[in-house]
């Protein structure tokens, strides 16, 4: 579904399933994967590519060259940026163009969670299933299931699949979530699954 009043470039791909909605815009080379939604007034830049069931709220806005893998969340109002060094002209006052600056983007790792006003500063790697906290600026890559807030964003806990604060376990490196019971062992400040519901 795409709704009568978004602007999708005919050289974008977006999948059947997929929903674009009102005021949002989708440029050349982007790509929307299935069952994603897009809500109103979202901006996905040139060759952005967004994966199956990802959740793009409400006036986020998505530059070239980001990539946003399956199931992540982008909260409304949320930026992930692409220029490391910004500026409208150059040091002789000319107005520059989009040759005089190569882009870097933002990489969204899968069921990774952007809350709403968020600013990601480009280039920067948000870890699989990590949660930034809503209006935090994150400068830094972010670890699988890191819980950031703050700006600059700083690793306050960690987080499950769920999406909750995992509880530390006794005997220390071993955590738990409150909601699905997974485990997740923490190793030199890396956390991985180490078990399923128990």
């Amino acid at each position: 579904m795409v709704h009568e009043s978004a602007e999708v470039d005919s050289r974008a791909i977006v999948d059947p399933t997929a929903s674009v909605w009102g005021l949002a815009q989708v440029r050349e080379g982007a790509s929307i994967g299935s069952e994603s939604i897009v809500g109103r007034g979202v901006y996905i830049g040139s060759g952005v590519e967004v994966g199956a069931r990802v959740k793009i709220q409400n006036y986020a806005l998505v530059y070239e060259p980001a990539f946003i893998g399956e199931g992540a969340f982008i909260g409304p109002g949320a930026i992930l940026t692409n220029d490391h060094n910004p500026r409208a002209v150059s040091p002789s006052g000319t107005l520059k163009s989009t040759g005089d600056w190569e882009s870097v983007g933002v990489t969204v790792g899968e069921g990774a969670s952007v809350g709403a006003g968020a600013i990601c500063v480009a280039p920067v790697r948000i870890g699989a299933w990590a949660l930034v906290g809503a209006g935090s600026v994150v400068t830094s890559d972010v670890p699988d299931y890191g819980l950031m807030v703050g700006s600059p964003a700083r690793r306050v806990g960690w987080v499950g699949r769920a999406g909750y604060r995992l509880d530390l376990e006794e005997g220390g490196g071993v955590w738990k979530c409150p909601i699905t019971r997974e485990t997740y062992l923490e190793v030199e400040g890396a956390l991985t699954l180490t078990g399923s519901a128990t």
